[in-house]
């Protein structure tokens, strides 16, 4: 958006956009080769333990032979994209939900065997994962 070659000075444009010099001149610094190796080690360990977090991921980088400290792991992980799987907070709260199914045991006296059955399917594991729409 910014032209060299116009009348307008750079300064002139970037303060008409709002925008600092520092932006228009800046180059993004790529990631070293140690890093790029560090997080090729910790995708693979995410695939295999999903659940570890940043300390864990501190304590097998170190029997790896990395010395690495906790915040730069904690920023590898965020530039990967990369969460550790736990359970979120208010997971019994309602989300939006078109239509609750009603408790029809609720009432009934269970009085013999075999009167009620009851099934549980989340072992089965799905081609895509889980969907949460």
């Amino acid at each position: 958006m910014i032209d060299t070659k116009s009348e307008l000075s750079i300064r002139a444009q970037c303060e008409l956009l709002g925008l600092h010099r520092s932006v228009l001149y800046y180059q993004a610094v790529p990631e070293t080769e140690e890093n790029l190796r560090i997080m090729r080690l910790l995708d693979e360990r995410y695939l295999g333990y999903p659940t570890e977090g940043v300390l864990q991921m501190q304590d097998y980088l170190r029997s790896q032979g990395y010395i690495v400290n906790h915040k730069r792991i904690r920023r590898l992980l965020r530039k990967m994209g990369i969460m550790a799987i736990f359970p979120k907070p208010n997971l019994s709260k309602v989300g939006k939900v078109e239509y609750i199914y009603p408790y029809l045991l609720k009432n009934l006296p269970i009085t013999e065997s075999n009167q009620v059955w009851q099934i549980d399917i989340t072992y089965i594991p799905m081609a895509k994962g889980l969907d949460l729409r």
